[in-house]
């Protein structure tokens, strides 16, 4: 499942670097499925969702830093735990039970957006 972070975010910056895919924004920013990724100009998504990887799209949230789900992999293919977990200093980067997604379906967006 992608990871959220909650309304108690202190807006510290901590986990954005951590971030492998570039998941995660500040509050306010725009955000681009290119950012951090191999992905460019038109693309299908895992998900059957069309899109332009360049195109800016709205930030999700205007307050906090936010992490996009269809870019989040848990660090599936990165690291062994959610860097942005790990680094958090309040522990507001949390499972998000909207997304759940398996192992299988972590790796194969992780795959599709950098083409190793």
């Amino acid at each position: 499942m992608a990871i959220i972070i909650t309304d108690e975010c202190i807006n510290c910056g901590a986990c954005e670097p951590e971030c492998p895919n570039t998941a995660i924004y500040e509050g306010a920013d725009d955000w681009r499925y290119a950012d951090g990724t191999d992905l460019n100009g038109d693309v299908v998504l895992p998900s059957g969702k069309a899109a332009n990887a360049n195109e800016a799209n709205e930030p999700l949230s205007d307050e906090i830093y936010y992490i996009v789900p269809d870019k989040c992999t848990e660090c599936v293919g990165f690291h062994d735990e959610p860097q942005c977990a790990a680094v958090c200093p309040v522990d507001c980067c949390v499972p998000d039970p909207a997304n759940e997604e398996s192992q299988e379906h972590l790796m194969a967006k992780q795959k599709f957006m950098h083409h190793d």
